[in-house]
């Protein structure tokens, strides 16, 4: 069956929420809509769109007659997500090493690749490009809709806190930690997946 291609609105938000990720979008910077347009290189309608999907995220605030305004980076907020997380991601990862298919497995085996290429090389957009596509495959591989949908703005709320004050060291522990995930999916053992993330929503919790 071939895949349906995704919308350019969902393709508008993605670059945008890379871009807030990646600090190209300035924490706390007021954007017009029409920078929003240059920026992603998307038109006014699928921009829009993507604007109230980050605005529900939390990523973005419209205030009225001053414009749209990046959210600020709150680290106190990081424990809270992290906790919400810990309890939630472990179990979906579990589901989705249970369902996952060959396919998803051997995408997952290349993002392991990804992730390793950018440790050694200190690329740390390349890892978070890797991280997201890594997100997106369990979410793909897991049944439980309800469980996906609210991890999905906390991850991308951790990515940006970690881009923050990312390291070589914290980057390198991370990789690790991920591989880890990802052996387990591929030996089947949804269990020691499950074990294997709560150890690195751990770490991230500390770091």
């Amino acid at each position: 069956m071939q895949k349906k291609s995704p919308s350019q609105s969902h393709l508008a938000y993605l670059e945008l929420e890379r871009q807030i990720v990646m600090l190209r979008l300035k924490p706390g910077a007021t954007v017009s809509e029409r920078e929003l347009i240059e920026a992603s290189g998307f038109g006014r309608t699928p921009v829009r769109e993507a604007i109230q999907k980050l605005e529900w995220q939390g990523l973005m605030l419209i205030r009225p007659r001053v414009g749209l305004q990046i959210s600020e980076i709150k680290p106190y907020d990081h424990r809270a997500i992290m906790a919400v997380r810990l309890r939630l991601e472990p179990y979906a990862v579990r589901l989705a090493a249970e369902s996952a298919s060959a396919e998803v497995k051997s995408a997952l085996v290349e993002c392991a690749t990804a992730m390793t290429t950018a440790a050694t090389a200190g690329d740390f957009d390349a890892f978070l490009r890797a991280d997201k596509v890594f997100d997106v495959l369990i979410e793909s591989a897991c049944p439980n809709c309800f469980l996906t949908t609210a991890l999905a703005p906390l991850q991308t709320h951790s990515r940006r806190l970690w881009y923050s004050t990312a390291t070589v060291e914290k980057m390198d522990r991370s990789v690790a930690l991920h591989v880890a995930v990802i052996r387990a999916i591929q030996q089947d053992k949804s269990v020691e997946a499950e074990r294997a993330t709560a150890n690195l929503i751990g770490y991230l919790s500390e770091n």
